[in-house]
């Protein structure tokens, strides 16, 4: 049967563009066998995976480049910060140890989602590895000994009773946590360790393929030139640091963790209580009404207990969640009496606190929509 003209005319363009992508996979398989020899490189001389002023340099010389072959500076740096990431991957199979005698590291918790995360990577650095879980904790003290860091990665209601459990540690031995809260914590490692004590929350789930760009806080509680090792450790591993003091971090994450984490659960039983039909919802979905959909959703893919102890975790969770439901009520108010002025007025009362950020929050917000809206099938 005979093509019809349109693709007939169509045909030896389709093939230049198939030859062009085959010379593209072609490409990037050359590009990965560098960025391997690159990681190895870095491995030898103890360099981050990471290295933000190098990643910048290239996105903005690719960029110039871009606008110099009349193509779009956005879409080039688009390919480029996939390529990178996927290149990030390639460079973790192995770090350099950051402790000059290496040493022992127990996880205590080391089974657990997070837990296990860590202990990948600390093997991966040439750490001998030791878990420490529900039925080893009659061979703690063994498991224990000589060991350059003790590492909880524990429920946030277990941790400082399992931190009291501990034998007595010896005197360089970094006690560190990974909760999300860090007050508390601090204070019972403080009590129960003599020497160097430090709070970190990594703001990440267990299910990021790497640490690069993401982002730990770090909460010093004693003797911190002692925990430098561990704290260059993280940044091999990609990771940046926040340096911030227990009280100011459990105040921030009444905001940031159990204010969102409250607002999702919501959100989310309402629709069930609703008995709204989801494949319809995302069926005549914006792509921010299906990303919105997507973060209430991936709150429901994870460990309920997990969650509850977040937003159970602070008395002061629970007065900031009373307020923000005044302030709820209060706007709810408004759209009952149908005072268009008044909603405009708490609108611009938003606008204002946000003020340049509303701007840059709108270009970020349009990236992550369109690369929701390509992602879809």
């Amino acid at each position: 049967m005979s093509s019809s003209p349109e693709q007939q005319a169509l045909a030896p363009l389709r093939a230049q563009i198939d030859a062009l992508d085959a010379e593209l996979v072609q490409l990037l398989a050359k590009r990965a066998e560098v960025t391997a020899e690159v990681g190895r490189v870095k491995q030898q001389f103890g360099l981050p995976v990471y290295m933000p002023a190098r990643e910048q340099a290239l996105l903005q010389a690719r960029r110039e480049q871009a606008t110099q072959h009349g193509l779009s500076p956005e879409l080039i740096e688009d390919v480029l910060r996939r390529v990178m990431r996927e290149s990030y991957q390639t460079q973790e199979h192995s770090f350099v140890c950051c402790r000059p005698a290496g040493g022992k590291v127990v996880v205590v918790g080391g089974a657990g989602a997070l837990g296990s995360r860590f202990v990948s990577l600390f093997q991966r650095s040439g750490y001998q590895v030791q878990v420490l879980e529900a039925d080893d904790w009659p061979n703690a003290s063994a498991l224990c000994q000589e060991a350059a860091l003790v590492l909880m990665a524990t429920p946030i209601t277990l941790t400082c009773q399992l931190i009291a459990q501990l034998p007595e540690l010896p005197e360089d031995c970094v006690l560190a946590d990974i909760t999300s809260i860090k007050q508390q914590p601090l204070a019972c490692m403080l009590a129960k360790h003599r020497g160097p004590v430090l709070g970190l929350h990594p703001m990440f789930g267990p299910d990021v393929s790497n640490l690069v760009k993401q982002v730990i806080v770090v909460c010093d509680g004693r003797f911190a030139e002692q925990s430098d090792w561990l704290r260059q450790q993280l940044v091999v591993w990609g990771a940046e640091l926040v340096e911030q003091s227990a009280v100011v971090h459990d105040e921030r994450m009444q905001l940031i963790q159990g204010m969102r984490h409250f607002t999702s659960l919501v959100y989310g039983v309402h629709l069930a209580e609703e008995n709204a039909n989801l494949p319809e919802l995302l069926a005549l979905s914006s792509p921010i009404y299906r990303l919105e959909l997507a973060m209430i959703g991936r709150l429901f893919a994870q460990n309920a207990e997990l969650y509850a102890d977040i937003m159970l975790s602070s008395a002061q969770t629970s007065a900031l969640l009373e307020r923000y439901l005044q302030r709820f009520q209060q706007v709810l108010s408004l759209v009952q009496q149908s005072d268009k002025a008044a909603l405009m007025t708490e609108f611009n009362k938003g606008k204002a606190y946000f003020g340049e950020l509303a701007g840059q929050f709108l270009d970020e917000s349009r990236q992550l929509l369109q690369k929701a809206t390509d992602g879809r099938s």
